[in-house]
């Protein structure tokens, strides 16, 4: 398990109640739509999807068929949905002279429903299967079930009824949620079909992430994560551009610090304003690049005067862990994330997120009309010590931790901090494409998307386009409908919580495609 709870019982938050009352002013009005479907499918094996498991239309298409005790059905919705599900429902025969014990089965992908939650052991909590056990006293009633789920199937269960009647289904519909209308936004049309099959699903990963706020997952979590944040704005800058949405969170970050000044990892927003108690180097520092992204692509000076002595704050606090070498040193209290495997060492990649970090922060200062000389001086500290004791002449790679380790997240951060001139960046990342690929030990779509970008930043373009093929082209052709929060093209049916019942099927990280194809490929192009 790669990653651990923190609980931090001690740690007392700040609660700005002005810069928590603009994030409250900026929550949007969610846009709803419902769709309806008739569409029934059953489970088949395929050994070309996820888990092996697909569907195929059902036999009997219809409904409204009455079933008994031990039948079911499934519904398919023809695309993943974030909402409320809703349903009619009736008894035929005799008179109803029992309840109906009813079992409601959501699920993103089809090997959800191939699995029993009865058997999930997993370390994260079992209350995020969407499952529910229903009693139903008195039909016809319309169901309408309180929880927002994120889902394409819903499988219905007759436990029970009674030998006297049976039960009848009709209306399935889904009200579907998002901040933003995908009509008003025209996609642009691609030569290459399997990217724009990328970008599509891209889109709408983003679009049922977007909700009151940049959720991670619809699914499970549904909070607002730093890291998760930055990659998002970045796509919907090439996109919706809902910088209001953006400008919401980044305040909510900034109403509700610790009281030593450092950002939460993530936040809560219901039923209150809550940050949680679990922290992140490089996530506290990636508040300074969402504030630079936001100021380079929609320059707000109250939004600057703002957030400024919060993003200030943050780096201050990052600058403490740096020794007289210049180098980073980091402990267990204060971790960086870079990706949820542990089987490479962090120590570089963390050196060269702090670089890439406080050329942001020096640009906002300048922005701001404040005095950076020192904080360039300490860049170019940083910048000489991961260039004389961190760079291997001999291996011509970036080397991290006691063993001097040379991993692809080492070589990504220092290409995307710029921290070798533009030659040798590009003749590093060609290093790093004969010497570490096959990508292997990275888990997630989040690690992925620095990897293409690194490739792209260094002129390998024909290399980024063909890793995001292959790791998110592949996740299409295992059946996604949007992108996933956690996969290894290795082990398809990988899941950093012991079962693919946990897995997020739907999750902010995973759409950044849209924004590597605009950004590098269109606009550059």
């Amino acid at each position: 398990m790669a990653f651990t709870f923190q609980i931090n019982n001690d740690v007392h938050f700040n609660h700005d109640k002005q810069l928590l009352a603009t994030a409250t002013a900026a929550a949007p009005i969610l846009k709803m739509k419902t769709i309806t479907s008739k569409r029934l499918v059953s489970l088949t094996k395929d050994s070309s999807k996820l888990g092996g498991i697909w569907t195929k239309p059902a036999v009997d298409q219809n409904l409204d068929r009455p079933l008994k005790k031990g039948d079911s059905l499934i519904i398919d919705f023809g695309n993943h949905y974030v909402g409320h599900f809703s349903l009619h429902i009736d008894s035929v025969g005799s008179p109803m002279d029992a309840p109906l014990t009813l079992r409601v089965k959501f699920a993103e992908m089809p090997v959800e429903l191939s699995q029993n939650s009865a058997d999930y052991k997993g370390w994260l909590s079992s209350s995020w299967i969407q499952e529910e056990l229903l009693h139903l006293d008195v039909l016809p009633t319309e169901l309408k079930l309180p929880r927002r789920y994120s889902f394409r199937y819903v499988e219905l269960t007759v436990v029970d009824t009674s030998p006297k009647w049976q039960v009848s289904f009709s209306d399935a519909q889904v009200t579907a949620k998002s901040s933003v209308d995908p009509a008003n936004f025209e996609a642009p049309k691609l030569k290459d079909p399997e990217l724009q099959k990328i970008y599509t699903v891209g889109l709408k990963t983003l679009e049922d992430c977007m909700q009151t706020v940049f959720e991670d997952g619809p699914k499970r979590d549904r909070r607002l994560w730093l890291g998760d944040l930055r990659l998002q704005a970045l796509a919907d800058y090439a996109t919706f551009d809902d910088t209001q949405l953006v400008k919401r969170c980044l305040y909510l970050f900034a109403g509700m610090t610790a009281e030593d000044g450092r950002i939460p990892a993530n936040v809560f927003t219901s039923p209150a304003d809550t940050p949680d108690d679990t922290f992140l180097f490089d996530y506290s520092l990636f508040f300074v690049s969402v504030l630079s992204d936001l100021m380079r692509h929609q320059f707000d000076s109250a939004v600057l005067t703002d957030l400024f002595p919060i993003a200030k704050k943050q780096m201050d606090l990052a600058l403490t862990k740096v020794d007289d070498q210049g180098q980073l040193v980091l402990d267990d209290n204060y971790p960086v994330f870079v990706d949820w495997s542990n089987d490479f060492d962090k120590g570089a990649a963390g050196q060269a997120i702090l670089i890439y970090t406080l050329k942001q922060f020096i640009a906002l200062a300048q922005l701001h009309g404040d005095d950076s000389s020192s904080y360039i001086a300490t860049l170019k500290q940083l910048t000489d010590f991961a260039r004389t004791s961190l760079y291997d002449q001999k291996a011509g790679l970036f080397v991290s931790g006691p063993n001097r380790e040379p991993n692809i997240a080492s070589q990504v951060w220092m290409t995307l901090a710029a921290v070798l001139p533009q030659a040798e960046t590009k003749a590093l990342m060609q290093r790093t494409v004969e010497k570490l690929f096959p990508v292997k030990n990275i888990a997630t779509p989040y690690m992925y998307h620095h990897v293409v970008e690194a490739l792209f930043i260094s002129g390998l373009n024909d290399q980024a386009v063909a890793l995001m093929k292959q790791y998110w082209g592949r996740m299409i052709e295992l059946g996604a409908d949007t992108f996933w929060e956690a996969f290894d093209p290795d082990r398809p049916d990988y899941s950093p919580y012991g079962s693919t019942l946990l897995n997020s099927y739907c999750h902010a990280w995973s759409c950044t495609p849209v924004y590597l194809i605009d950004q590098y490929l269109l606009k550059e192009g």
